[in-house]
């Protein structure tokens, strides 16, 4: 398989975990828990059919596989980013980067440690970045959020002052 294969695979993977895992999927979609499977295996070559990707994409929320398409050929997905910003602030969208990322960072260095980086190894730190790409795009809706506000209040106190 080529790069934008294995990009479509882990977004297919990141859509069945957002909708519930394999047997939610199964009931939402109606294709058997074999199939779904073979979506989420990253060994397999299956790709989800329009239809399933458009189903599930609407029950989670995100376009998830959609923009991965829309990257391959040269465009961007824009988020309803005022929504989700509403609900995340700023300071825990850096706290869950800030993990995020030395959870990756880890995962990468265990992974090239022996100077070989198996398959195995590749989807564990690609399923931590993922998990940071949300953390990540989360911290961009805030920002943008407190942009369009005129600020945003940083409930943050010194301990041990009085």
């Amino acid at each position: 398989m080529d790069a934008f294969l294995y990009r479509i695979k882990a977004a297919q993977r990141d859509l069945i975990e957002r909708c519930g895992g394999i047997m939610r999927v199964e009931s939402l979609t109606g294709y058997s828990k074999s199939q779904v499977g073979r979506w989420n295996n990253p060994s397999e070559p299956d790709q989800m059919p329009v239809g399933a990707i458009r189903a599930l994409e609407a029950d989670c929320g995100v376009a998830l596989v959609t923009a991965v398409l829309a990257e391959a050929n040269g465009r961007r997905l824009t988020d309803p980013e005022a929504e989700r910003a509403r609900d995340v602030s700023i300071l825990s969208s850096l706290g869950s980067v800030g993990s995020e990322f030395g959870e990756m960072m880890n995962a990468a260095a265990m992974a090239i440690s022996d100077g070989h980086v198996t398959p195995s190894e590749a989807t564990t730190v690609d399923r931590i970045a993922s998990q940071l790409e949300r953390s990540l795009s989360n911290l961009r809706a805030s920002l943008a959020s407190a942009k369009a506000a005129g600020g945003e209040r940083a409930a943050l106190s010194v301990v041990g002052r009085e």
